[in-house]
């Protein structure tokens, strides 16, 4: 099981920012910080705190449901939703195969 922290959790629990460096909470950077530094570059903007959660959660398990996403990361299944629109509408994740038996790809940039 994975658990989630979001920025502002982290630095409390640790007593400070956690800017990657080992010792935080999670003994590092998390993935979904790499990839979604990654992509933002690819892209030219920056990625939310949420879409970068996304993306990370897609990583882990490309088949994840957008109500499984909403429940690990606690907002809405509709933002989901229009966090993974904004998300395609940028390139950065595609859906392989059919709404039931596809499963999400992200494009890296590499």
């Amino acid at each position: 099981m994975v658990t989630l922290f979001r920025k502002k959790e982290v630095e409390n629990i640790s007593g400070g920012a956690n800017n990657g460096e080992s010792g935080g909470v999670d003994g590092g950077e998390k993935v979904g910080e790499r990839v979604g530094e990654r992509v933002g570059e690819k892209v030219g903007e920056k990625l939310t705190s949420n879409q970068q959660l996304i993306i990370e959660l897609i990583s882990e398990n490309p088949k994840i449901s957008a109500v499984k996403i909403s429940s690990k990361i606690n907002i809405s299944t509709r933002k989901v939703e229009e966090n993974i629109a904004k998300l395609k509408n940028m390139g950065i994740l595609v859906r392989v195969g059919s709404a039931r038996g596809g499963y999400w790809k992200t494009i890296k940039n590499e």
